[in-house]
């Protein structure tokens, strides 16, 4: 019992002055001064309102017509945040908790709970209908994330009220992409059943929302998405900015926020260009080229990013208009002049004419093939089923183009003229995966959109659906695709009726189908019923057309001249494995060829430093291996000097021997040699014409 609790009874007057200064009793938990000043801070805001800590809270709730206007103006934000907010209980179920969403007033929009903990805290009001303002309900999660506009963790008597010290509550606004609140995710429990990695579900599933919401909101606009780590891009923690046809930034996400360090009112100050020192068109046209792999760019810090452009390429064949680097405030372009070509006979700057480029061409087979034998034997295998009905499962590395091929069999199959639809199983939630697939009916989820949304099943039908990463799809979805497929019908969420599809499916893994079968990670009937045909593609190291690539790329990213390599830089390629392959390849020959801009050879200047520094050293490796071999080879020079045979013909023929010991296995020849699979094909090829 507190001291407070044997004192006199205070008068009214007096009563209010006492609450006035109290203090929340310190937490247990080990918590940083800063979250303790802001709810001290809360506190002192509560006791200015007059509120009462001990006092019953008023838990009235909005009258239901007023409710239902609330959730009809917050229908948009129920529709991204519902299949989060599944996703979110998922992984607090049967833990005393409940997932809360509100409106920007701190209304209750929706709630997700076990039932007997629903139960307890609906004897506080909480739930949907109730407003959890800090103004209303004193200090908490919900309240007071609104007004801090920032995560807030309010734990047992750090409430302001009394009632609520129950309660441990994890909270986090949403935020739209122009950094105005929308809502608060929040997941509210049991004191007694506090756990600090709550917070960190909360904080991405608010981010999640708010990248759903940033995509709807600018999905005819061209999209960057970048972070320092390649890996990252497609995940959470990837910065998203979202840019209009002059390149001005319109919105960004929170993440693209934290990354650049930047203030969304400081970051739409810039244009693309003088934040990523990069003209808009040259990203335009890398995002629209055959390899779309993110581009490396530097930021005004210094700090080296990836990025990657992403947008509904159609509605950008028009043409653009140049990056503007006029301060903010000027007066645009003339609207007249936005999205019209240029016309050919119009002297244009170098920048505009950049921004012009063509539209990518369309992934064929005759485009893939650049003179490699094992691309040519798929090539060979998927014209022979091409239109048979026989779904094709595409093995091979990160990297090396397996949707680039899939594209391919959609163009050059009898369904080109139809859609090709990508879905990417392993980076998209359960929840959000499957109404993505299957869609929804009208009135599937409380407040989402009146007509239903159609899903990616039927969307493909006529054409061609692919299954990115097949094996990243969540276990709870693949007996119903299986169905699906095998019925050749789905049925929508909430639907009634089933809708007769027609799809062709391809299917692509970087795992060993085995071991995706072995670790239970795919169903083994589904995986037969998606292997109708298994090609491979094989990694760029063992591919033996590097250099007619690195040309075809090199063509595609420089249309108007004619830019080649230097032989040192040619030599560094060749020597190089390529881990990334053919998306790390088109990376590293983009960042040279806008660096190289206005000349016609790449050196080693224009490569990045990371590459060169890399590539120099692995080149050194394989010299020292190649130095090794040919110590070996001197020991015949007796031999070759009575033979007439030179010290290069001797190596060649030390090699072609390796790999007849080898059975032709390159991969296993290079290992004994210790060189490389590049420099295999390259010795051999340096044969004298007959």
């Amino acid at each position: 019992m507190s001291s407070q609790s044997v004192q006199p009874a205070p008068s009214a007057g007096r009563r209010r002055r006492d609450e006035s200064m109290e203090r929340p009793i310190a937490s247990a938990l080990p918590l940083d001064g800063e979250h303790v000043l802001s709810i001290n801070e809360s506190h002192e805001r509560c006791a200015a309102l007059g509120l009462s800590r001990i006092g019953a809270p008023d838990y009235t709730p909005v009258g239901r017509a007023d409710f239902s206007l609330i959730r009809e103006r917050n229908r948009r934000l129920f529709t991204h945040a519902a299949p989060v907010m599944e996703l979110l209980y998922g992984q607090v179920v049967r833990t005393q908790s409940m997932v809360v969403l509100t409106d920007a007033q701190g209304t209750i929009l929706h709630s997700l709970g076990d039932e007997d903990f629903l139960e307890k805290a609906g004897k506080v009001a909480l739930a949907p209908g109730v407003n959890w303002a800090e103004c209303n309900k004193g200090t908490n999660g919900m309240g007071t994330a609104l007004v801090d506009e920032t995560a807030v963790l309010v734990h047992a008597d750090e409430h302001f009220m009394h009632a609520n010290h129950f309660l441990t509550c994890q909270a986090a606004p949403i935020l739209d992409p122009r950094g105005n609140i929308l809502g608060v995710l929040d997941v509210s429990g049991d004191r007694r059943g506090y756990h600090p990695h709550t917070m960190g579900l909360v904080k991405m599933s608010a981010r999640m929302i708010e990248n759903h919401w940033l995509n709807d909101d600018f999905s005819d606009s061209l999209r960057l998405h970048f972070h320092p780590r390649m890996e990252f891009i497609g995940t959470l923690m990837e910065g998203i900015l979202a840019v209009d046809r002059d390149g001005r930034i319109l919105g960004a996400n929170r993440s693209a926020l934290d990354l650049l360090g930047l203030s969304g009112a400081a970051l739409r100050m810039h244009t693309v260009t003088s934040l990523l020192s990069t003209p808009m068109g040259a990203i335009v046209d890398r995002g629209r080229s055959l390899l779309v792999a993110p581009m490396r760019m530097a930021l005004p810090s210094g700090q080296s990013i990836h990025v990657q452009a992403r947008c509904n390429w159609p509605l950008w064949q028009g043409g653009w208009t140049a990056v503007s680097d006029a301060p903010a405030g000027a007066m645009p372009a003339a609207p007249e002049l936005v999205g019209k070509a240029v016309d050919a006979g119009t002297p244009t700057s170098p920048l505009v004419a950049e921004a012009t480029a063509p539209k990518a061409p369309t992934p064929t087979f005759a485009r893939l093939l650049c003179g490699d034998p094992q691309v040519e034997t798929v090539i060979g295998k998927l014209r022979r089923v091409l239109n048979r009905d026989i779904p094709v499962l595409i093995l091979g590395e990160a990297g090396s183009g397996k949707e680039m091929l899939a594209r391919a069999i959609h163009a050059e199959s009898r369904r080109a003229a139809r859609p090709f639809v990508s879905v990417q199983c392993a980076s998209t939630a359960e929840a959000q995966l499957e109404a993505e697939l299957f869609g929804y009916a009208e009135g599937a989820f409380p407040g989402t959109r009146r007509q239903g949304a159609v899903g990616k099943l039927v969307q493909a039908s006529g054409g061609t659906l692919f299954l990115d990463e097949v094996g990243g799809l969540p276990s709870g979805l693949q007996a119903r695709l299986l169905r699906v497929l095998q019925e050749r019908q789905v049925t929508p969420l909430g639907a009634m009726q089933p809708v007769d599809i027609d799809v062709a499916l391809v299917a692509a893994t970087d795992r060993n189908p085995r071991e995706l079968i072995d670790s239970h990670c795919i169903r083994e009937d589904l995986y037969y019923r998606l292997n109708g045909l298994a090609v491979k593609l094989p990694p760029l190291r063992e591919r033996s057309d590097l250099m007619a690539l690195v040309r075809r790329l090199l063509s595609e990213e420089s249309p108007h001249r004619d830019l080649g390599l230097v032989p040192e830089v040619e030599t560094l390629l060749q020597r190089y494995d390529w881990p990334g392959n053919l998306r790390q390849l088109a990376n590293v020959l983009h960042t040279a060829a806008v660096m190289a801009a206005g000349e016609s050879l790449i050196t080693r200047e224009h490569l990045s430093d990371d590459f060169l520094e890399e590539a120099l050293q692995r080149a050194g490796a394989e010299i020292g291996a190649v130095a090794a071999s040919e110590a070996a080879v001197v020991s015949r020079a007796a031999v070759g000097a009575t033979t007439g045979a030179t010290l290069e013909e001797l190596e060649r023929e030390m090699i072609r021997q390796a790999v007849e010991a080898a059975d032709g296995n390159i991969s296993v020849a290079s290992k004994r040699l210790g060189i490389s699979r590049n420099t295999i094909y390259r010795k051999l090829r340096w044969r004298a014409p007959e």
